[in-house]
């Protein structure tokens, strides 16, 4: 094993650590502050998800918040149906409003909670599969990538909206009943709940770092350097390419019902342009080379978003626009990348190189 990947197991050795014991204590188990992190916690999945197929393949996928809302709706539209389970008809009341007067064929298999929690995966998986199927196998990649998933993102939205009786429009699904998960009662202020949500980040961070350390990753990142080389080596690039963005819009919807248990409820602006591209700038910030570092982007520039929106309610916008900009263009592979840069110079300057030597290196690399 080699001294960055030493370097990179050990930072999530102490990512988890944090995680999983840092956290809890530093918040003195306080409901509230555990929730908020919780929340924190479902938006590091999302952009681990993101660095799964923008870091590891290449793809920029501009619209990755539409398989995170497909994934929140799935999860709400449970948890409205156990809520109107007691009205007369057993509908959702925003189809009441809008004369709906049977429950619609597409929600019938969200009275179960195994069939939600299946969907909950699938569809975005599905959905994505379809449009890497009709990318891919074209060879469209780049920025054509980034716009299409972009436009999908933008019209999905729209339909959400526009859908009302089927989707409650603009206001989303609200009145959300808690979650009965195989006979626990969720409360989403509570330390399990907390735990709950770690765990499943930790999972997705292994279930990635499993496919960025296999033949598999090994294969994509060669993808991302030369795709027209792989190509010649025999390899189905389209087939790779479909797999890893299916793959990461799994992960996105995964974080997405987390995230709707988390708020109690979903909203057309899960599926914004302005969060997707959020979801872009956690993972510059905390590197798209590593899954733990989109992770830990997320989860710093939410928190500071938060502390930043109390202390300068007016101006905390432009403050946090500056500290995008000057990362872009000081630190252009992320905190990951200093880190690593970091840890790299010191291991060369205890090996004997001079500090000339360790710069002409890491120029090198």
């Amino acid at each position: 094993m080699n001294r960055n990947n030493r370097a990179d197991y050990l930072g999530h050795i102490v990512f988890i650590l944090a995680i999983l014991l840092g956290v809890p204590a530093l918040l003195g188990f306080d409901g509230f502050e555990l929730n908020t992190f919780a929340r924190y916690l479902s938006l590091a999945i999302v952009a681990s998800a993101l660095a799964l197929s923008w870091g590891t393949a290449g793809i920029l996928n501009l619209g990755q918040a539409a398989t995170f809302g497909i994934g929140a709706y799935v999860m709400a539209m449970h948890l409205k149906l156990v809520a109107s389970a007691g009205n007369p008809d057993g509908l959702p009341d925003f189809m009441g409003w809008n004369n709906v007067t049977s429950l619609p064929w597409f929600w019938l298999p969200f009275q179960s909670l195994t069939v939600t929690l299946i969907l909950g995966l699938a569809l975005p998986a599905l959905l994505a599969w379809a449009m890497g199927i009709f990318m891919f196998r074209a060879r469209i990649t780049g920025v054509f990538v980034a716009i299409i998933t972009l436009a999908f993102l933008v019209a999905l939205q729209l339909w959400f909206i526009e859908e009302q009786r089927f989707t409650g429009g603009q206001n989303g699904l609200t009145g959300l009943a808690p979650l009965d998960l195989f006979g626990w009662s969720v409360d989403t202020y509570s330390l399990g709940f907390y735990y709950l949500v770690a765990g499943c980040l930790i999972a997705a961070l292994v279930i990635g770092s499993l496919i960025v350390r296999s033949k598999v990753g090994l294969v994509l990142r060669a993808i991302r350097e030369d795709s027209q080389r792989v190509r010649y080596f025999g390899y189905d690039v389209a087939r790779y390419e479909t797999f890893v963005f299916s793959t990461s819009a799994a992960i996105a919807g995964w974080a997405g019902m987390l995230y709707a248990l988390v708020l109690e409820f979903a909203s057309p602006t899960y599926i914004g342009v302005a969060f997707s591209l959020a979801i872009v700038i956690w993972v510059a910030v905390g590197g798209r080379e590593s899954l733990v570092g989109a992770a830990v982007g997320a989860i710093l520039v939410n928190l500071a978003e938060g502390r930043l929106s109390d202390m300068f309610v007016e101006s905390w916008l432009l403050i946090l626009g500056v500290m995008f900009i000057l990362f872009v263009l000081f630190l252009p592979r992320g905190l990951y990348g200093l880190l690593r840069q970091g840890f790299g110079r010191i291991a060369r300057l205890r090996e004997g190189q001079g500090p000339k030597d360790a710069r002409a290196q890491e120029s090198a690399q």
